[in-house]
C-alpha cells in the first residue's frame, strides 16, 4: 500500500434530502468511508478545509444553491480544485449537467442503484471520468 493513501477516504456529501442523505452515508459507512453530510451549502467551503474530503457528493438542486455553481467554486479555488466530484440529480441528466466550463468526475441520476454509487465512487477515486 502506498504510503501517502489513507486507509479510509473521506467523503463530503451535500444533498438537502435528509432520507438520501442518510442512506448514502449509511451505504458508505457500511463500506468503510468516513462520511461527512451537509443539507445545504452555506458552510461548504469551511466544511471542506475541515474535513479535507478526498471525493464530494454534490447534488445539483440545493435549498440555498445550484450544485453546478458550486463545482464552479471548487474549481476555481485552488485548495479545492482537485477535489473529484460525483453530481447527483433527479432533474438533470448527464447531458444537461454541465454548466460553464466545469465539469464534474462523475454524474449519477436519482434514483440511483446503490451498486451503481459505490462504482462510480471507487472509479472516481481511482482517477476515473464518467
Amino acid at each position: 500500500m502506498a504510503k501517502n493513501s489513507k486507509l479510509y477516504k473521506n467523503i463530503l456529501v451535500i444533498e438537502d434530502n435528509h432520507a438520501i442523505l442518510d442512506v448514502i452515508t449509511l451505504i458508505l459507512q457500511s463500506e468503510a468511508y468516513k462520511v461527512s453530510g451537509l443539507n445545504k451549502s452555506a458552510d461548504m467551503m469551511e466544511h471542506i478545509h475541515t474535513f479535507q474530503p478526498d471525493m464530494m457528493i454534490l447534488d445539483i438542486m440545493l435549498p440555498d444553491a445550484d450544485g453546478r455553481e458550486l463545482l464552479s467554486q471548487i474549481r476555481t479555488n485552488e485548495k479545492t480544485a482537485n477535489i473529484p466530484v460525483l453530481m447527483i440529480s433527479a432533474k438533470y441528466t448527464a447531458q444537461n449537467v454541465q454548466h460553464g466550463p466545469h465539469k464534474p468526475n462523475g454524474f449519477l441520476a436519482k434514483p440511483f442503484d446503490i451498486d451503481d454509487l459505490l462504482d462510480k465512487i471507487e472509479g472516481i477515486l481511482a482517477g476515473k471520468t464518467y
